[in-house]
């Protein structure tokens, strides 16, 4: 049976000041009984490898799994300026993240600038390529997950991020299913029927073993006809996880389900306790 670690993006609202920082998050997040944390590295990465160092080591000792988020402003699709910017943000997310025992770094892919879709992947994935050869020459294993995004004027639709995935090792969509549900605008992506078609999509574009390995972002959302709002408690949106969790439950997916609501580990374990349930 497929199991999904549960975890916050970002510390914990308990974390305490002292010892604080990413190390008290690691140690908050086990207290709680949660499994794992993805390091909230989203403004800048500022970390020595000291730090580094240790994150990894007080998350092996307490076995708390570790991803990263990268800073948002990472763009595959910046202009020819901006781009090597972008790229110094995800590698040095995807450096320091390795050094701190982090498996999985996510990131926004960008924006499409008023382009299509096809005009614009090609580019992105040139660029993402790029990167991978460089992680393969200094033998850094990350995957590097581009993020399903919640507005239909971003780079980042569910089949954008299986593209890329499909065409590159070492990439995985990270799937905020919150973000699934309001990129149309029009309440759809709500049902276990409709989750399970998605599911079913994910397994045909990428293999079925990969359900196993999912890796996923989850909060209440409000949105409007455009896209996503912003982020609310689980209990304060629309968003149906229970059915969102019989569609995994069936599909026999496994991996992380990271929270991303204001109420962080409130709503992490509220999670965990309805998966459990079922």
């Amino acid at each position: 049976m497929s199991e999904f670690l549960f975890g916050t993006v970002g510390s914990p609202i308990a974390t305490p000041k002292k010892p604080g920082g990413s190390l008290g998050a690691v140690q908050t997040i086990a207290s709680l009984g949660l499994t794992a944390l993805e390091l909230g590295w989203v403004q800048s990465v500022r970390v020595s490898e000291q730090t580094c160092a240790q994150i990894k080591q007080e998350a092996q000792k307490l076995s708390i799994a570790i991803s990263v988020h990268a800073p948002y402003f990472i763009n595959l699709n910046a202009d020819e300026t901006e781009w090597p910017k972008s790229r110094k943000r995800l590698m040095d997310a995807a450096y320091y993240g390795n050094l701190a025992g982090a498996t999985d770094i996510v990131f926004h892919p960008g924006s499409y600038f008023q382009k299509t879709p096809e005009e614009v992947l090609p580019i992105a994935i040139k660029r993402l390529s790029g990167c991978i050869d460089e992680l393969k020459k200094t033998k850094n294993p990350v995957t590097l997950r581009p993020e399903v995004m919640g507005k239909s004027a971003m780079l980042g639709s569910l089949e954008d991020t299986l593209v890329m995935a499909g065409e590159l090792d070492q990439v995985l969509p990270c799937i905020d299913f919150a973000h699934l549900h309001a990129r149309p605008g029009d309440g759809s992506n709500n049902s276990e029927a409709e989750w399970k078609k998605i599911l079913e999509h994910y397994a045909q574009s990428l293999g079925r073993d990969k359900l196993k390995h999912l890796h996923i972002h989850l909060s209440g959302i409000e949105y409007t006809s455009k896209g996503e709002k912003n982020h609310v408690p689980l209990q304060e949106s629309d968003l149906k996880v229970g059915e969102l969790f019989k569609a995994l439950k069936s599909a026999g997916a496994g991996g992380r389900i990271m929270c991303e609501s204001p109420i962080m580990e409130e709503d992490a374990l509220y999670m965990k306790k309805l998966w459990e349930s079922l």
